[in-house]
């Protein structure tokens, strides 16, 4: 498993961002990312499940950064375009799941990905669909990505 780059605020990656996920992303095969979490109590919607935004910020995280590359100097970072999601069964708060991203088709500028919310007996609880297209290099040419706090971190 590679561990994938983190950064301070980002709300699902974020490590210093104090209302934030914190999660942490590996690439455990080339085109797959895996986060094994358990999600707080203060991001339920209903008791004992989470809320259907965080859910989607779950899987949206996951499916861009399966088309992101190994490399933490050059990340190929992209907006989501279009984002399905299909909530089977609720996510529970407090419990185990497990996030797998898979990378789909890519292109120059755009890419597809598909994602799925696991709990640990193995049941799906969500499944997503994404098109990604790159963030335009313009937006890129002055992101100081140590600034960011994009790096690996220790656990």
């Amino acid at each position: 498993m590679i561990k994938q780059p983190n950064s301070k605020n980002c709300f699902v990656c974020g490590l210093e961002n104090e209302h934030g996920l914190h999660l942490k992303f590996f690439e455990t095969a080339p085109g797959e990312i895996c986060v094994d979490y358990i999600v707080p109590e203060h991001f339920q919607g209903y008791p004992g499940v989470v809320h259907g935004g965080i859910v989607a910020s779950l899987v949206d995280e996951v499916l861009g950064r399966v088309h992101m590359g190994s490399d933490p100097e050059n990340p190929r970072f992209m907006y989501t375009a279009k984002l399905t999601v299909q909530y089977r069964k609720n996510v529970p708060i407090g419990e185990p799941i497990k996030i797998v991203g898979y990378a789909g088709e890519s292109k120059r500028r755009t890419a597809k990905s598909t994602a799925k919310i696991f709990n640990a007996a193995g049941d799906i609880l969500a499944e997503a669909e994404a098109v990604l297209v790159n963030v335009p290099a313009e937006k890129l040419g002055d992101v100081d990505l140590e600034a960011l706090g994009w790096k690996i971190y220790p656990d």
